[in-house]
């Protein structure tokens, strides 16, 4: 009998502890395919970056710069050469044996004139591309470049296999810790562990990214169990609730998310800065982080992120000020106000801060109707058609103070200045130099309220108390899952 009892207690603990090597994550946005050279949303890189593709390089929380496949590199003395030394044994989740020359594939199908990554842009300083050997590749560029180590690090530059490239929107195939194993539309996107990993062998066994689009929703599952963690939780209102609830951790971090007015720079009244300025005027930060973000939330100026070394707080060049904004609306020519539109995205920010804009641009006058989209609409009627007078959206993309130098971007911005300071900074090699001109771009569309900058978006995390290695922060949008675990799974 005590012999039967060990047994059962050594198969209950095997079971539990298979159990708990699983975890379950909350995803509210679900992403639109699973290759991250290819589309732009987000919500791509919070499933698939670190998990199933890797890069050269890989970004950690903390937005430093590590080694991924390169498990080292050479600089030239003018920066303008880099020579990767790449990890050896790695193979992809189908077996074929990666290769320096999947980094050039991979680098020259992402910068191809029919490339349709969405971050091409930090491919063009590439020159040339020369494959030395199976674990050596060199990579040159046209100038010195600051950023380009950090720019290989996001998902848009991970490395995949000509064999599998066209199918890794919904079969993904990369090297990373996890392989894809299912996606239910709707419900739930599996991945399970790679036991072929050529790096350190991650802990868990399998992963649920389960979608949970409501925030009622998200409070609900999390208390009833079915999910362990919501890494970018979306009801901050109820955070205090797990802060009260000894079962749970609450950890809140910032970021990459610059939250804009977005406005129609190219339509009128919008495209007279005297207008936007009395917009700018009538905003009020402090108001739309209570009210929407329940004080979880830091203000901006400009579309840069304040955690970041260059920032500068230029909050103060349109402070809350209704008389001003009433003037400038005068001086425009539009005492009596005018009708515009506000198209709002699903994320609970967005709807929350809308309704909180419409009635603090409505005391100057403004009367704007809301209308609540779908992001298949938002993409569609703003960011691709243009056809919108004001939005809200997060910017997440780390340093995306660029798009400010394309004229054709959704919110239709064309300033010459500011186009060369860009290029200034594209150009240098110096991180003085390159420091000083991210700030004098900061000031240049703050000045000209190209958009109305409202906060930067807070991460809040939530999750079981027993499970250690989430992020806290997001330097960029990611759930690496490589070193997460549940304490007590495999002791």
């Amino acid at each position: 009998m005590r012999i039967l009892i060990i047994l059962l207690s050594i198969i209950f603990c095997h079971n539990s502890a298979s159990a708990q090597s699983k975890i379950s994550l909350g995803l509210q946005l679900e992403p639109p395919n699973l290759d991250p050279t290819s589309g732009a949303a987000a919500a791509i890189d919070e499933v698939v970056y670190g998990n199933i593709f890797e890069g050269l390089v890989k970004i950690d929380q903390n937005g430093n710069i590590k080694p991924g496949l390169a498990l080292y590199w050479e600089i030239s003395s003018d920066r303008r050469s880099y020579v990767f030394h790449l990890a050896e044994g790695v193979t992809f989740h189908d077996g074929t044996l990666f290769h320096a020359n999947d980094v050039k594939y991979s680098f020259n199908r992402a910068r191809a004139v029919n490339s349709t990554n969405a971050k091409k842009y930090i491919f063009a300083p590439i020159t040339n591309i020369d494959v030395f050997d199976a674990l050596t590749v060199m990579i040159s560029l046209d100038n010195a470049r600051t950023d380009f180590l950090f720019n290989i690090g996001l998902g848009d530059a991970v490395i995949v296999s000509e064999k599998t490239a066209s199918e890794n929107a919904f079969n993904p195939v990369g090297t990373g810790p996890f392989m894809f194993k299912d996606w239910v539309r709707g419900d739930r996107i599996s991945l399970v562990r790679n036991d072929n990993y050529w790096g350190d062998a991650p802990r868990l066994e399998r992963v649920d990214f389960k979608i949970i689009t409501d925030p009622l929703s998200a409070y609900t599952a999390m208390k009833a169990g079915d999910i362990d963690a919501f890494p970018n939780y979306p009801a901050p209102e109820n955070l205090f609730l797990f802060n009260n609830d000894p079962s749970y951790e609450v950890i809140v971090g910032l970021t990459a998310g610059e939250t804009i007015l977005g406005t129609n720079n190219k339509k009128a009244p919008f495209d007279n800065i005297l207008v936007r300025k009395a917009m700018a005027h009538a905003i009020n930060r402090q108001e739309l982080i209570d009210g929407a973000m329940f004080g979880n939330a830091a203000p901006i100026g400009s579309h840069f992120a304040p955690d970041h070394p260059d920032y500068i707080d230029l909050t103060g060049i349109f402070p809350h000020d209704l008389d001003k904004a009433r003037a400038f609306l005068k001086e425009a020519g539009l005492e009596k106000g005018f009708t515009a539109s506000l198209k709002l995205p699903p994320p609970i920010y967005a709807r929350r801060t809308g309704e909180l804009i419409a009635h603090q641009l409505g005391k100057i006058g403004i009367d704007v109707e809301i209308e609540n989209m779908e992001w298949a609409q938002w993409i569609d009627q703003v960011l691709r058609n243009k056809n919108f007078d004001l939005t809200i959206v997060s910017h997440v993309e780390p340093v995306d103070i660029n798009i400010y130098a394309n004229p054709n971007y959704y919110f239709g911005y064309d300033n010459e200045d500011f186009q060369n300071i860009i290029k200034e900074i594209d150009d240098s090699g110096d991180a003085t130099e390159t420091s000083s001109l991210y700030k004098l771009a900061q000031r240049k569309i703050a000045d000209d309220a190209v958009n109305g900058y409202l906060f930067q978006l807070g991460k809040y995390g939530v999750w079981k108390r027993g499970v250690k290695g989430m992020w806290k922060n997001y330097p960029i949008r990611s759930n690496d899952l490589s070193a997460v675990y549940i304490e007590g799974a495999d002791e």
